[in-house]
């Protein structure tokens, strides 16, 4: 009998103790939260059975505290030679916090955490060229209002585009989209062209799905357009493909970007047409930083234009040496070719060059032909300095048959 119970006791005492038990709790990232509160929440206890669901079990209860941004809870042993003693690691972020000095000065400096929207973000809006004019404003933004990368915005901008609008952006990890976006804006901007206002009110939304270099999206929309004596309501649908393998649309190297789109636009006055966009540029690295851009652009529609939608050629977005807008048409072909050579080292976080270039396009109405066409062609240099999100070019060129002009351009890109 005894030896029964010696041997029971013998196949019971491993199982016993090969259950898992919480050894210690270490907490990290907290400034404003002490341990003792974050022990509290988390229900943890030195000595307690480890459990199977236990780490999502703390994730929920600290997340549903409200103290907290973003909460991670880890298992890690606390020993190789015993694999039942767990250390559970909590890694917290409790958002922004600024230190408090208003207290007695021989008492320490208090960590606190910001009043207001803790997800509020606030973006720059800088943006200016040759015939727009200088457009500054602000973007502000709440992160995370619909998921961990999601964001609604408000772009408010003045001067050379004047706007207020609401944006929401979904990227996602998952499924058969990765990007969804949603806006409505009100805006105005100058029509370098006919010098006249257009004034817009615009509902949009566009989905994306990204095959690695590969973007396919789906847009549709509807605007109301008050542009001289017309106002006219549009609905539009369309969709694109984008083949990019640039790191950067700032400063490329050995790259190549190919984009092609086509766009249903219906006119509530009646009719429609279709206009279709074709975009090709490489970028190739030659002797050190240098670099040679081509680029060859088409912009076209099935039925002639109403002036406000016409396509628009000149000016340092499209041919330099000529104003904006100098020239319009139905369809507009573009093509240039320009010679990048930076004179800063390639360690510097801005970088600053010059370029030797030529630019050549044609505008022409429906019914006439490329080659019917009169080629108009801008030579010159330009000097540009770009930096991560920011970017200014300032260029002098001649165009052939007209005036040497200064175009410029810049801003931030995110």
């Amino acid at each position: 009998m005894i030896a029964a119970l010696l041997a029971a006791a013998l196949v019971v005492s491993p199982i016993a103790h090969s259950r898992d038990v919480i050894a210690a709790v270490q907490i990290h990232g907290n400034h404003v939260t002490s341990d003792a509160e974050i022990l509290r929440i988390s229900g943890l206890a030195v000595g307690a059975p480890f459990e199977a669901t236990t780490v999502a079990d703390v994730e929920t209860r600290l997340r549903a505290s409200g103290l907290f941004d973003d909460v991670d809870v880890l298992k890690r042993f606390a020993s190789i030679a015993d694999p039942s003693q767990i250390v559970v690691v909590i890694i917290v972020n409790e958002g922004p916090v600024r230190l408090d000095f208003s207290g007695p000065s021989d008492e320490p400096i208090r960590v606190v955490r910001r009043r207001g929207l803790r997800n509020l973000m606030y973006l720059p809006i800088l943006d200016a060229e040759d015939g727009y004019g200088l457009t500054y404003g602000v973007r502000l933004a709440l992160v995370k209002f619909a998921g961990p990368q999601s964001r609604l915005s408000f772009p408010l901008s003045w001067g050379g585009l004047k706007q207020a609008g609401v944006e929401f952006d979904r990227p996602f990890a998952r499924g058969p989209l990765t990007r969804v976006q949603v806006g409505v804006a009100v805006q105005r901007q100058r029509n370098p062209a006919f010098d006249e206002q257009d004034d817009r009110r615009r509902l949009w939304a566009r989905a994306e799905r990204r095959w690695g270099s590969l973007r396919g999206a789906v847009t549709g929309g509807w605007q109301h357009v008050s542009f001289a004596a017309t106002d006219d309501d549009l609905k539009t649908v369309g969709g694109e493909v984008t083949f990019d393998t640039r790191l950067t649309p700032l400063l490329p190297r050995n790259a190549l970007y190919a984009s092609a789109g086509a766009e249903r636009v219906g006119f509530g006055s009646g009719g429609a047409t279709t206009r279709t966009r074709l975009d090709g540029r490489g970028y190739l690295g030659l002797v050190g930083q240098t670099v040679l851009e081509v680029r060859v652009a088409r912009s076209d529609a099935s039925e002639p234009l109403p002036p406000y939608l016409r396509n628009l050629l000149g000016g340092w977005s499209s041919l330099r040496g000529f104003e904006a807008g100098a020239f319009t048409g139905d369809t507009v072909v573009t093509g240039s070719a320009e010679l990048r050579v930076p004179i800063t080292s390639t360690l510097s976080v801005g970088k600053v060059g010059v370029s030797v270039f030529v630019d050549s396009g044609a505008a022409y109405d429906k019914g006439q032909r490329f080659g019917d066409a009169v080629l108009r062609t801008g030579i010159g240099g330009s000097v540009w300095f770009v930096a991560t999100v920011f970017h200014m070019n300032l260029s002098v060129a001649h165009g052939r048959g007209a005036d040497t002009r200064v175009n410029f351009g810049g801003g931030f890109v995110f």
